[in-house]
Formats: structure tokens, C-alpha cells, sequence
């Protein structure tokens, strides 16, 4: 009798998992393009290892070509060639002008409410989530859509729990993601669910993605938040705080420096664009990388105090204690677990 290899996620099927994109006009092209290299990935991953990836298919309605948002025609399959009994997952993208897309895609709803049931895993990417709403599968569930729409999705469907941290969720049998390139998260989640930690690693490394986020990472980065408040005048110096985070003497003269502007006046014009202290942003900036560290490494909580320029585990612990109310070896234990991680506390600049 045949067995899977000792590596072999314990619940590993015997053929490849069927995976379906659906396609509907005016969809965000990128919602499903890069959940669909994420499965391809991670199929040519297992399979390295001898076992059963995906098989992905593009679908819609009617079958053939479909406009994307952005003006890409792709191809598609017709979603009723496929048993829906066979189907393992079902990713739904979102479109730029949602609620009207939902009142055209009509029978696309009634499909998924009529098969959801049947099918392992419902999933939406962005502001997919209206479809599945519509469709009533996150009545009484939490859920998460694109960071810009989270009052619209309240008021259209008020029986579903808008998530306003996290970046996916996973409730029972669905899962949802915040927007556009969170899909990329999103399948990452789905894939380490179903093929083990490793193997979702090893598709992040070959997809060069930063980093395989947690899903209570917030959708819009401290770095991405800074950049968006002070235009281009700081990123050069933000990038070089990141490479240089080990350093525990990143004073405001030492910043200033680099910006070649006296410590008073890059405090002032600093504070001015970004709305936070350099203090205080060096700080979110080690605490951003502590994190990733603690899930994304084995590295010792001391070791990722040095790294990420603390100093010290102590220092570290009371800057986790100031933002996420836990302990960093408390943060690891509870992702360990399964569990979602702390969010990010909005305490306000000193």
C-alpha cells in the first residue's frame, strides 16, 4: 500500500485541490491574478515533493473573454462546466464600483448562495466581499474588504462584522482579504492551511514577497502611512532606517544628518509631513520588524530585540506592552496557536 511522503501535511488529498477564479466584467485584474500565481506556485512546490498541488481555472457565467478593469480581455471557462461538489475553493475578485457590480452579477450570486455549501472554501479578494455578502454567506461572520469600503460594506449588509484591522480573515469555511494585493496574503493563508507552513514559505521566498504577513497585520503598513504623508521628501530615509534598524542609536541627530538638515528643523518639518515624531516612528519601525520576525523566524526573543535595535529584550517588552498590550514571546505563543495577533494600538504621537 502506497504512502504520502513524512512530509505530507497530515490532511494532504490525493489529487490536486481545484481551485476557481471567477471572472465577472469590470473586475480588478490583479485580484485574481496574483491569488492564481500564488496556487500555481505552491503546486509546483508540491509537486517537487511528490504531492498534489492546484489545478486552477479562470471562470464565468457565460464562459469566453471578460473585460477586466483595467482593460485586459482573459479567457474563461463556463462556471457551470465544473460540479461544484468538485470544487475545492472559489476566489471572488472585487471590482472599482462594487455595489453596481453586485446588482449586474445577480446570477453570479444565486450561484454561489445555491453552491456554497458544496464547495470546501468560499473566498473574495478586495471588495469581492460584497459578492459574497450579497450572497448571504458572511451573514453573522467576520470579514474583511478593501481598507476604503469598510462603511459601505457595513451599511449595504449590517448582518456582517467588518474586520477593520485585519488584512484576510478566515470565518468557518470563508475567507476574505482586504485590498487588491492582500489577495496575494490571503493565498498564502489558504495555501499554509492546506500544505503546511514550509511550503508557504518556499512559494513567499520564490514570489519575492516581503514577507508572509499575519492577518491582523494592518492593510496599510507604518511605512506605507508615513509615505503617504509626507511624499517623496522622507522615503529615501525611511528605507534607510529599515536597513539600519539594528542600530539602537537612531537619535534625531543621527537622522538629521542624513536628511543634511539641522536636528531642530528636520524635528519640526518631520513631524510637519508625517503628523508622528522621528522618535516615535523609528519605534513603530522596530516594532513592524519584531513582529514579522516573531512569525516569520525561530529566532530567540533576544535575538530579535539586537536585530531590530531594542537593545534589549526588556526594552522590547514594554514597547509591545505600550502598543499591542502582550509580551512578544506571548505574541509568538498566540500565532502559534492559530490565534489572530494583537492590533496595532492608535496611541498618538508624544
Amino acid at each position: 500500500m502506497s504512502t504520502l511522503p513524512a512530509h505530507a501535511p497530515p490532511s494532504a488529498p490525493r489529487k490536486p485541490r481545484v481551485v476557481l477564479f471567477v471572472g465577472f466584467p469590470g473586475m480588478c485584474m490583479l485580484d485574481i491574478a496574483g491569488p492564481q500565481t500564488v496556487f500555481w506556485c505552491a503546486s509546483k512546490v508540491m509537486e517537487e515533493r511528490g504531492l498534489p498541488g492546484y489545478v486552477g481555472h479562470t471562470v464565468s457565467l457565460g464562459g469566453g473573454l471578460v473585460q477586466t478593469l483595467e482593460g485586459v480581455a482573459m479567457q474563461t471557462e463556463r462556471l457551470d462546466d465544473f460540479l461544484p461538489c468538485e470544487v475545492d475553493t472559489v476566489v471572488v475578485p472585487g471590482a472599482a464600483d462594487i455595489l453596481a457590480a453586485v446588482r449586474e452579477q445577480h446570477a453570479l450570486v444565486a450561484w454561489l448562495r445555491r453552491h456554497a455549501g458544496e464547495t470546501r472554501r468560499m473566498s473574495s479578494v478586495c471588495t469581492g466581499a460584497f459578492v459574497l455578502a450579497a450572497a448571504g454567506l458572511l451573514d453573522g461572520k467576520r470579514a474583511a474588504t478593501h481598507w476604503l469600503n469598510y462603511d459601505l460594506l457595513s451599511d449595504a449588509y449590517p448582518l456582517v462584522e467588518v474586520d477593520r484591522e485585519a488584512i484576510f480573515v478566515q470565518h468557518g469555511d470563508t475567507w476574505t482579504s482586504g485590498g487588491v494585493t492582500a489577495g496575494i496574503d490571503l493565498a498564502l493563508a489558504m495555501v499554509e492551511d492546506d500544505c503546511g507552513r514550509e511550503v508557504a514559505l518556499a512559494v513567499a521566498r520564490e514570489l519575492v514577497v516581503f514577507v508572509k504577513r499575519p492577518s491582523r497585520q494592518p492593510q496599510l503598513s507604518r511605512m506605507l502611512q508615513a509615505q503617504a504623508g509626507d511624499g517623496p521628501l522622507f522615503d529615501e530615509l525611511h528605507m534607510w532606517i529599515l536597513a539600519h534598524l539594528e542600530q539602537t542609536n537612531l537619535s534625531v541627530e543621527v537622522l538629521a544628518a542624513q536628511m543634511r538638515m539641522s536636528p531642530r528643523n528636520f524635528s519640526r518639518v518631520y513631524k510637519d509631513k508625517t503628523g508622528q515624531t522621528p522618535a516615535r516612528a523609528v519605534e513603530r519601525f522596530r516594532l513592524e520588524a519584531a513582529c514579522r520576525l516573531l512569525e516569520d523566524s525561530e529566532r530567540h526573543v533576544d535575538q530579535i530585540a539586537l536585530l531590530c535595535g531594542f537593545g534589549d529584550e526588556g526594552h522590547m517588552r514594554k514597547t509591545f506592552q505600550r502598543h499591542l498590550h502582550t509580551s512578544p514571546s506571548a505574541y509568538r505563543q498566540r500565532l502559534a496557536a492559530g490565534g489572530l495577533a494583537p492590533a496595532f494600538s492608535a496611541a498618538p504621537a508624544p
